[in-house]
C-alpha cells in the first residue's frame, strides 16, 4: 500500500509515518510533502497513490486548491484540529478525517475504513471550505498572571515554560521570573500553539529555546535541563521520546 503525506508540519508528518508503519507493516511512503505548490508538482510527475493523508493549510495556502486544480484519483484522509460540528458533517459526507492529535487506534480504524473501500473518492470541496475555513484554532497571545495583589498580562512570547507544582500552575519567563496562573496545565496546554510548546510530562509544558540539554537516560528515557529551572530530574518517558525529538528537528 502506498501512502502520500501531504503536511507542513515536520514532526506531524513524521508520527504519522511512525503509527502507521507500526499499524501497517507493508505502508510504503512517497515524498512528504508541505506545500500546495509541491504537491501540485508531485501528481504532475508521479502516479496516484493508494492513500493520501492531507493536512488542511499548508505553508502556501489551503489543501482545498490541489484538489481543485486537478483531478485526483485516491482517496483522502484529512488531518484536522476543527471541533465536533465540523467532524460531524465529514461523517454525513462519508470522508474520513483524524482530529490532531492523531489517536493510534482512530488511525488504524481509518486505514481499514479505507481497506474495506468504504472511503468516498469524490470530494465536496465547496461543502468543505464553508465548514473548515470557520473554525480555524486561536491561540493565546497573552496570560494574566497574579503577582501578589497585582494583576499582570505576560505575552507569550516572553515565556519559557509553564509548570504545576503541588496543584498550583505557574508560568516562568525568559527571565527567570515566576507567576502563579489561575488554570490547570490541561487548560494551558489547550490554549497555546504545540509547534511551539511541548508537554515534556504531567509537571512541564515548555517552549524551544527553554530546553538547555538534553541527555540520554535510563529505559530509552530522556532526562531534560531547562533554562533557569531549579529541576534536575525533568524525565521524558519513552512514549514521548520520538515525538518530542521531531519537535526539536524542525
Amino acid at each position: 500500500m502506498k501512502i502520500l503525506i501531504i503536511e507542513d508540519e515536520k514532526p506531524a508528518a513524521n508520527r504519522l509515518e511512525r503509527l502507521l508503519s507500526a499499524h501497517f507493516p507493508e505502508v510504503q511512503f512517497g515524498e512528504n510533502l508541505d506545500t500546495v505548490t509541491k504537491a501540485l508538482r508531485w501528481f504532475g510527475e508521479n502516479a496516484a497513490p493508494d492513500l493520501i493523508f492531507c493536512d488542511i493549510q499548508l505553508a502556501d495556502g489551503i489543501s482545498f486548491e490541489i484538489f481543485e486544480k486537478l483531478k485526483v484519483a485516491a482517496p483522502v484522509i484529512f488531518t484536522t484540529a476543527f471541533d465536533q460540528y465540523a467532524i460531524r458533517a465529514f461523517q454525513v459526507n462519508a470522508i474520513d478525517y483524524l482530529l490532531k492529535p492523531i489517536d493510534p487506534a482512530e488511525l488504524a480504524r481509518a486505514v481499514d475504513k479505507f481497506k474495506s473501500r468504504q472511503v468516498k473518492q469524490v470530494l465536496d470541496l465547496e461543502l468543505l471550505k464553508g465548514l473548515l475555513q470557520p473554525e480555524r484554532r486561536v491561540f493565546k497571545n497573552r496570560f494574566l498572571v497574579r503577582f501578589g495583589e497585582k494583576i499582570q498580562s505576560i505575552a507569550v512570547e516572553e515565556v519559557a515554560f509553564f509548570f504545576s507544582e503541588e496543584r498550583v500552575t505557574f508560568l516562568q519567563t525568559k527571565e527567570g521570573k515566576k507567576y502563579v496562573l489561575d488554570s490547570t496545565l490541561e487548560q494551558v496546554e489547550n490554549q497555546i500553539d504545540p509547534a511551539v510548546f511541548f508537554r515534556i510530562n504531567r509537571k512541564y509544558l515548555c517552549r524551544v529555546e527553554a530546553v538547555d540539554e538534553v541527555l540520554t537516560y535510563s529505559n530509552s528515557r530522556l532526562k531534560v535541563k531547562l533554562t533557569n529551572s531549579a529541576d534536575s530530574d525533568i524525565l521524558i518517558s519513552r512514549e514521548k521520546v520520538g515525538d518530542f525529538k521531531d519537535w526539536l528537528d524542525r
